[in-house]
């Protein structure tokens, strides 16, 4: 395989966006093991930075995302993931990660979009 251009913990950034929309779905990270698991799997695996884990996205939710195809731009320091999703991409409950509409001073003024799921009862502890 190719080598990517890591930053210093040996991530890449994998902006995942949505096959039949175009929608972008969320922003998470990448090491060399998840890319190709990724590639193998045909589902998104990626690496925790807080948890120093690895993770499929949907493991605990259920709101999967299928590989359809696997891009990178460029420079090769960073990948474009087009899945189809089920359910939302965002922990918080939203189909996109990317929802909250800033003013020209970086504040919240609007959320663009109403939720898909509950996270209270997606992720009981």
């Amino acid at each position: 395989m190719t080598p990517f251009k890591m930053n210093e913990q040996g991530l890449i950034p994998a902006i995942i966006q949505d096959a039949d929309s175009g929608e972008v779905l969320m922003l998470a990270y990448m090491d060399l093991k998840a890319f190709e698991r990724t590639l193998k799997e045909k589902k998104t695996v990626f690496y925790s930075r807080s948890r120093q884990q690895y993770w499929v996205k949907g493991e605990t939710s259920g709101h999967t995302q299928d590989v359809v195809e696997v891009l990178t731009d460029c420079d090769r320091d960073t990948v474009l993931i087009r899945v189809k999703q089920k359910g939302g991409a965002c922990h918080l409950g939203y189909r996109s990660c990317f929802v909250h509409l800033l003013d020209e001073n970086g504040n919240i003024v609007k959320v663009t979009q109403e939720k898909v799921f509950d996270p209270e009862k997606t992720y009981k502890k």
